[in-house]
């Protein structure tokens, strides 16, 4: 098979929560752990990093990858979804995986996991993790998919556990409150593994304490540290002073950046405890440079800078879209038009709520299954005061955002991470 054609494979044969949502879960760890020994326990051949959490785990993940590569270790980097190309999933020192990897992969090794019928996710993840070792990285961050106790990745033993927060988000698989949504992810904590805890408080914390008493883990909660000792927003980016770093400049630019650089900041400190060699230069080139060395996308990049300025973020939760709408009220411009297309499985009344009602948008739809219809969007949101048109794809939404936007306007793309998909590959991005 061609690599299009392996790609197509995995999409088709294999159920992709990314496409069709909750039908492609599956839960338990009985297939992954299949694979594993079919695979000769790949991820016990290299140290782990394991990162859980409703919002953060994302920009948490590169960053530490971005740091722990320019302090020369040979990183190994396991993110979802991809944004615009399979292979963002699975890089080592920000280059992603080879086309041919992944054709080999599937060519030489089908006959065997067929027969188990693996979800995508759990094929893929078992693909990075032999990649990995096959690349002979020192260090792998692997970014959970989706909760935590029962998610395919919860089969390694980490040098270091890390939740950044919980939020309201998948509650038909991890429960309908912040608590059951914190045991599910703080089933990544781990007997002597130390874990670090984003944000959390009340009954969410008590959850993470329990838990780490009952299973001997020793715990830090990133708020109580104070660690971040002030903040300034700058044109490019963050501004931190913090408790080791002063002078810290974050590149990756969105508000929710500040609770995220806290959480990161923690994890380097614990590293270094444990035995890791973490130079300052190290953390100030992974915070000023994590995009190039890591290949992020999505948050809240910038993909015009003037004449209108165009903006994409991923946020797609009620706390990542607060985020979103508090940096909106605080950029200028004469008129701000939005981009907004979500997917079905969301809480999509409490996010419009949050979204600002002086501005135009352009309701549209992803080019994923799981994408809401951009009419039935329009009609929910015009309930909440948002008014503007619809469009059947991104990218015909952005070209009218574009073309009605004055050269002082402020353009907005985002409410999912397909929408931002469709819309790098609008502007050009491979």
């Amino acid at each position: 098979m061609t690599y299009q054609e392996t790609i197509e494979y995995l999409y088709n044969q294999l159920p992709v929560y990314q496409k069709i949502g909750g039908s492609a879960y599956k839960e338990g760890l009985d297939n992954s752990l299949a694979l594993d020994t079919y695979f000769a326990h790949p991820h016990t051949k290299y140290k782990t990093i394991h990162i859980a959490g409703t919002n953060g785990k994302g920009s948490t993940s590169h960053l530490l990858a971005a740091i722990l590569q320019e302090a020369g270790y040979k990183v190994g980097l396991y993110t979802s979804p991809h944004l615009v190309d399979f292979r963002e999933r699975i890089r080592v020192n920000g280059e992603k995986i080879s086309q041919q990897y992944v054709v080999d992969f599937v060519d030489k090794h089908r006959e065997y996991f067929e027969p188990i019928e693996p979800s995508f996710f759990e094929l893929t993840m078992m693909m990075s993790f032999l990649y990995f070792a096959d690349m002979h990285v020192d260090v792998a961050i692997i970014e959970v998919g989706l909760g935590g106790r029962l998610d395919s990745t919860n089969i390694i033993t980490p040098d270091l556990s890390v939740i950044t927060n919980i939020s309201f988000d998948h509650m038909q698989f991890l429960g309908n409150t912040l608590e059951k949504i914190a045991t599910e992810k703080a089933g990544i904590i781990k007997k002597n593994i130390p874990v670090i805890i984003g944000e959390a408080e009340g009954e969410v914390k008590n959850v993470f304490t329990d838990t780490a008493e009952r299973v001997g883990a020793p715990i830090l909660f990133a708020e109580d540290e104070h660690i971040i000792q002030s903040s300034l927003k700058t044109a490019s980016g963050w501004l931190f002073d913090t408790k080791y770093y002063l002078h810290l400049k974050g590149e990756l630019s969105g508000y929710a950046q500040i609770k995220n650089a806290a959480t990161v900041l923690c994890a380097v400190k614990e590293l270094q405890k444990i035995g890791y060699t973490i130079p300052s230069k190290a953390v100030y080139n992974g915070f000023a440079y994590v995009t190039k060395l890591t290949g992020l996308m999505g948050r809240w990049q910038i993909l015009q800078e003037l004449h209108p300025k165009i903006v994409c973020d991923t946020g797609h939760n009620v706390a990542g879209i607060k985020y979103i709408a508090d940096q909106l009220a605080n950029e200028k411009y004469d008129t701000l038009h939005i981009v907004l297309g979500m997917v079905n499985d969301k809480d999509i009344a409490s996010v419009l709520e949050l979204l600002p009602r002086k501005a135009i948008y352009y309701f549209t739809k992803a080019s994923v299954p799981r994408a809401m219809n951009e009419r039935e969007l329009q009609m929910m949101a015009q309930k909440k005061g948002l008014m503007g048109y619809s469009y059947p794809t991104v990218a015909e939404a952005v070209r009218a955002a574009k073309d009605w936007a004055a050269s002082n306007d402020f353009v907005f793309i985002g409410g999912s991470n397909f929408v931002v998909a469709d819309a790098l590959n609008a502007f050009g991005y491979k």
